[in-house]
C-alpha cells in the first residue's frame, strides 16, 4: 500500500477520495484549511488517515506536511472551485489555484515525490464545439476558474518535462452526490423533492451538461493513480452523456412521485447575469482504453443513489 497526500482533502471530492484510499489500506494525509465533519469522523474510525491543517499558499505548512508524511504520490484537489466563486474573487482564485499548485509542484521536487494526479475541469475548454468532445478539443477558457485550471495544467506539463515527474490531469464535469455543498442542479432538485418543497425554475430545461456521480469519479481517480504507465497526460472522467436539465427534472419527478419540480424552457444561469458557456458530454474512451475506467451510474441510477442517501439523512 502507498502513502498518499490529498490536497483539498476536506472538500466534497477530496473527502470522498480520502475515504476510498483509507478504506483500501493506503496511508492517507488530508491537507486542507479546515476539517469537514466527514474528515473528523474518519479520524475517529480509520487509523490509516491523518488530517493535516494547512493552506496551499503557505509554503512552511505545505512542506511540513510533505516532510512528515513522505507521500509516494499527491492527489491535488484543492482549489477555489466554480465560475461564480472565481468571478467574485478572481485574485484569490489565481493565488490559490495557480500559486498553490506551483507550491505543490515545488514541494514534490524538493521531497522527490514522483507522481501527481491533478483534478482538472471541463471549464478549461471554454465553449464546447460539439455535443461530445474528447481531450483534443481546443482550450479557450473564459472565466477566472477555467483560466486558472488551464494554467495549472500547462505549468504542470512544463514541470513534468523539466523534472521527469509523472503528472496526470483528470478532467471532469459537474460532479454530484451526497455531500455536494453547492446549491446546483441536481442537488437543488433532489433536496426539494425529498423535503417535499415545490421548486419552480423559470428557465434552464434546454441546457445540457455531463454530470458524474461522485462514486464514479473516485473510482476513476483511483484507477488512474494505480496505473503504472500512462500513454497520455489528460483524461476525461465523467459519463460520456449530457442529459438536459429538463430531462433530469423529469427523472426526479419519476423517482419521487408527487415532487413539485418544474424547470422552464431555455438556458440555465449560474446566477443572475452569469450564464454557462455551451457544454455537452465528455468522451471517456481514452480513460476506458488506458486504465479500464467505466462509469457505473448513468443519470437515473445516480439520482436513485443520491435520493436514497438523502432519505437516510446523508448529504
Amino acid at each position: 500500500m502507498s502513502s498518499i497526500l490529498v490536497t483539498g482533502g476536506g472538500g466534497f471530492i477530496g473527502a470522498a477520495v480520502v475515504e476510498a484510499l483509507a478504506a483500501r489500506g493506503d496511508t492517507v494525509a488530508a491537507f486542507d484549511i479546515a476539517a469537514s465533519p466527514k474528515l473528523l469522523r474518519l479520524c475517529e474510525t480509520n487509523r490509516n488517515f491523518t488530517y493535516v491543517p494547512g493552506e496551499l499558499t503557505e509554503w512552511p505548512q505545505l512542506t511540513a506536511a510533505f516532510q512528515r508524511h513522505k507521500p509516494d504520490a499527491v492527489i491535488h484537489c484543492a482549489a477555489i472551485v466554480g465560475v461564480i466563486n472565481s468571478i467574485a474573487s478572481p485574485m484569490a482564485t489565481m493565488r490559490v489555484n495557480i500559486e498553490g499548485s506551483l507550491n505543490v509542484l515545488a514541494a514534490m521536487r524538493l521531497f522527490g515525490v514522483p507522481r501527481l494526479l491533478n483534478l482538472s475541469s471541463e471549464e478549461i475548454y471554454g465553449p464546447f464545439g460539439a455535443d461530445r468532445i474528447d481531450e483534443t478539443h481546443p482550450c479557450h477558457p473564459v472565466k477566472p476558474y477555467g483560466i486558472s485550471k488551464f494554467a495549472v495544467e500547462q505549468l504542470a506539463r512544463d514541470h513534468a518535462a523539466e523534472y521527469g515527474t509523472s503528472i496526470i490531469h483528470l478532467r471532469t464535469c459537474w460532479v454530484y452526490g451526497p455531500g455536494l455543498p453547492r446549491p446546483r442542479i441536481p442537488k437543488t432538485l433532489v433536496d426539494a423533492a425529498v423535503e417535499g418543497r415545490a421548486l419552480h425554475l423559470p428557465s434552464g430545461a434546454d441546457f445540457r451538461v455531463d454530470q458524474v456521480y461522485i462514486d464514479d469519479l473516485v473510482q476513476g481517480m483511483l484507477k488512474a493513480l494505480d496505473h503504472a504507465e500512462h500513454p497520455y497526460d489528460a483524461y476525461h472522467i465523467s459519463t460520456g452523456e449530457a442529459p438536459s436539465l429538463g430531462e433530469i427534472g423529469a427523472m426526479v419527478r419519476d423517482l419521487v412521485p408527487g415532487a413539485d419540480i418544474v424547470i422552464g424552457p431555455g438556458l440555465y444561469d449560474f446566477a443572475a447575469g452569469v450564464r454557462p458557456v455551451r457544454k455537452g458530454a465528455l468522451d471517456c474512451t481514452r480513460a476506458r482504453e488506458a486504465f479500464g475506467y467505466a462509469p457505473r451510474f448513468d443519470m437515473r441510477r445516480g439520482l436513485e443513489a443520491y435520493i436514497a442517501a438523502r432519505r437516510q439523512g446523508i448529504g
